[in-house]
């Protein structure tokens, strides 16, 4: 067990500790308030037999008031003072407020104490889930591809296989490599944004011609996956944005509707601009897998992934660093679906370029 958690339970059960004690304290001071209060009262009483005594005796009222200045006697009869009375009462309901507001205070605190380190010891027992699970799907993507390169190398190592065999395996190898250098760029590349050093510059691009780019380079890989990209972008829309940011987010975007197609057999994506006041939005949707519209928000969590099912692929850490990217670019993302199995549709705004109208 991690040495802050440990703390952190410690401090939780001192604290409930403490708690009981602040409660006892109170029952126990008010236990005693009532004690002093009820022997004032009976010294009192005393005091009023004793001077009703001397009364009964034959002493002058004068005489029984000096001696005992608390009693009162009216026609023959000894009684406490009023205002004595009147004291005794309000000092017992003076002290049984304070302890009370004292006591509330202090266990409002306490329980503020105790709220704060549960909240802490839930939060950190969704980070360490969350760190399990990512451990166990980065081992688990790393272990394919290795595996692949294994058997490529093993069998290009054993027999020396015609050109077109050759080529096959070596394109394999290529492919497992560039998918584990992509998780590794990815964890880089979240670690880097969530200590917030990305080194973000904004400039002026056309985003017809940014997302070209990145569709050309994926255009093979959903041609093989029965997949259709369709890309409707004005080639007036501008944006302001990193140019490697914006590579990025739409890359992320295209490759996470690619995997959401994958266990349908194919499908289509669609890519949609417009200019929408002061931003510009650029809609991904594919006719994938969808999700449940509780998820959208976290969706762009760290180490969140949309697709549960078998076959599966990536980090979790995609959405997340699109998330980061739009908004050091002072923009936003946005997701929807109408449920499981009914598509998805991403919505990325960015600050339109100045001066351009709609």
């Amino acid at each position: 067990m991690k040495a802050s958690r440990v703390f952190q339970l410690t401090a939780l059960a001192l604290v409930l500790v403490a708690a009981v004690q602040v409660g006892w304290w109170i029952l126990d001071q008010h236990a005693y308030t009532v004690e002093r209060v009820q022997s004032a009262r009976e010294a009192y009483a005393q005091q009023t037999a004793a001077a009703q005594a001397l009364l009964d005796g034959g002493t002058a009222a004068d005489r029984v008031r000096s001696l005992l200045p608390e009693i009162t006697v009216t026609e023959g009869h000894a009684a406490l003072a009023a205002p004595v009375a009147q004291m005794l009462l309000t000092e017992e309901r003076r002290r049984n407020r304070q302890y009370a507001w004292e006591g509330a205070f202090f266990l409002l605190a306490l329980g503020t104490c105790i709220f704060v380190i549960a909240r802490a010891l839930r939060a950190e027992a969704h980070v360490l889930e969350d760190q399990d699970n990512f451990l166990a799907l980065v081992s688990h993507q790393f272990k394919t591809p290795l595996a692949s390169l294994q058997l490529s190398l093993e069998t290009l190592a054993l027999r020396a296989p015609p050109p077109e065999r050759a080529r096959v395996l070596t394109d394999r190898m290529l492919a497992d490599i560039a998918r584990m250098e992509l998780m590794v760029t990815q964890i880089l590349e979240s670690a880097r944004l969530e200590r917030g050093r990305a080194n973000f510059r904004p400039e002026l691009l056309q985003l017809a011609g940014a997302v070209g780019r990145v569709v050309s380079q994926l255009e093979e890989r959903a041609r093989q996956a029965g997949v259709t990209i369709t890309s409707q972008i004005d080639a007036t829309l501008q944006v302001l944005s990193d140019p490697l940011a914006l590579d990025v987010v739409v890359r992320n975007l295209l490759e996470n509707a690619l995997v959401a197609l994958a266990p349908g057999g194919g499908g289509s994506i669609v890519l949609e601009a417009r200019r929408a006041g002061t931003q510009v939005e650029l809609a991904v949707r594919d006719s994938g897998v969808g999700f449940a519209a509780a998820d959208s928000a976290r969706l762009f969590e760290k180490f969140s992934r949309r697709h549960q099912g078998a076959g599966n692929s990536g980090t979790g850490l995609g959405l997340f660093i699109v998330r980061k990217l739009m908004d050091l670019a002072g923009g936003s993302v946005s997701a929807h679906s109408d449920g499981p199995g009914k598509g998805a549709t991403f919505v990325l705004s960015w600050p339109a370029a100045p001066g351009v109208q709609a």
